[in-house]
């Protein structure tokens, strides 16, 4: 297991607590947080999180969307619930940050729901985003990970250690040095179990995976450092979508976080190219139709006579 981090209370255990933090991703690229939610706040992420999992997104329907075949990925979470935005700019979060990162900017929100497989998927990884073709060293990325589900399966797996030592890629079984089990961090526990891990560090979802699993992850590092190619392409790290209603009595500094103003990975008149052409034709086809139907099942009642009420007798 990762190490521990027990919160003290005031503002002097809170900056001890944030310098264990630190110490801790230094020597193992990963740890776990005190907690971040009440109970009633994590209720409410769950609902929020649940109701875009009802159906995949479509049209003017909000949801989820399909990127894999053992994953759904729930975009933009700082759209759903107070307590999404409460997490990304939690004070410990932010203080622990500023002193492994240094600069640093939310530059991702989102959630996963992987589904029960024995396939190993998500293999061993470091995450690639920045370009190492000019990169002169390994730029700092960290990811703050929380459950929305328990956990007992499909545990987020991390090799101690294993952090800012090669440019971060995916890694095949065969390449993997022989790590002990009190190499690998295992991270699972309850709804609510937080954890903060330096991306370059090699890590995966372990398998099987028994139940589903909710998990959110948000990504912080320096919006300067250059991207690499698929990502600008893919547009992964555009200005983030925010709600108006949870950003009351934002400080200046929470404001350069989530990015105000900020235009660095903008990119304007942006389109996706779609994925499934031929699919999102026949289904804009199958729209068309049903509206089409609609509007002459609404045009043919607007032409039938009204039936008066009978008379009595």
């Amino acid at each position: 297991m990762p190490v521990q981090i027990v919160a003290a209370d005031g503002a002097i255990g809170e900056t001890e607590t944030a310098q264990k933090i630190v110490e801790s991703l230094e020597a193992d690229g990963v740890v776990c947080l005190p907690a971040l939610f009440t109970p009633e706040r994590l209720v409410a992420m769950q609902r929020a999180f649940e109701a875009r999992l009802e159906r995949l997104r479509w049209s003017n329907l909000d949801g989820y969307e399909k990127t894999e075949l053992y994953r759904d990925m729930v975009e933009d979470v700082l759209t759903l619930e107070q307590g999404f935005v409460d997490a990304a700019l939690h004070p410990l979060v932010k203080e622990t940050l500023r002193r492994y990162l240094g600069r640093f900017c939310l530059v991702e929100a989102k959630g996963w729901r992987s589904l029960p497989t024995g396939r190993d998927f998500h293999g061993w990884h470091g995450d690639e985003w920045y370009d190492q073709n000019v990169a002169e060293s390994i730029p700092r990325e960290v990811k703050l990970g929380f459950f929305l589900k328990d956990v007992h399966s499909g545990a987020f797996n991390y090799i101690k250690g294993s952090h800012r030592r090669q440019p971060p890629r995916r890694i095949r079984t065969a390449e993997l040095p022989q790590v002990s089990e009190s190499e690998v961090a295992v991270v699972k526990g309850p709804a609510g179990t937080a954890f903060l891990f330096d991306t370059s560090g090699i890590h995966r979802q372990a398998v099987p995976l028994l139940e589903v699993r909710h998990v959110v992850f948000m990504n912080y590092h320096d919006p300067a450092v250059p991207l690499q190619r698929a990502d600008i392409d893919g547009y992964r790290y555009h200005p983030l979508l925010l709600n108006a209603a949870f950003l009351g009595n934002l400080s200046d500094e929470d404001q350069r976080i989530l990015g105000f103003g900020d235009k660095s990975n903008y990119t304007p008149a942006f389109s996706r190219p779609g994925r499934y052409p031929r699919l999102q034709r026949t289904m804009t086809w199958a729209l068309n139709v049903s509206l089409r139907l609609t509007d002459l099942h609404v045009r043919i009642r607007g032409r039938l006579p009204r039936r008066g009420p009978r008379a009595g007798g």
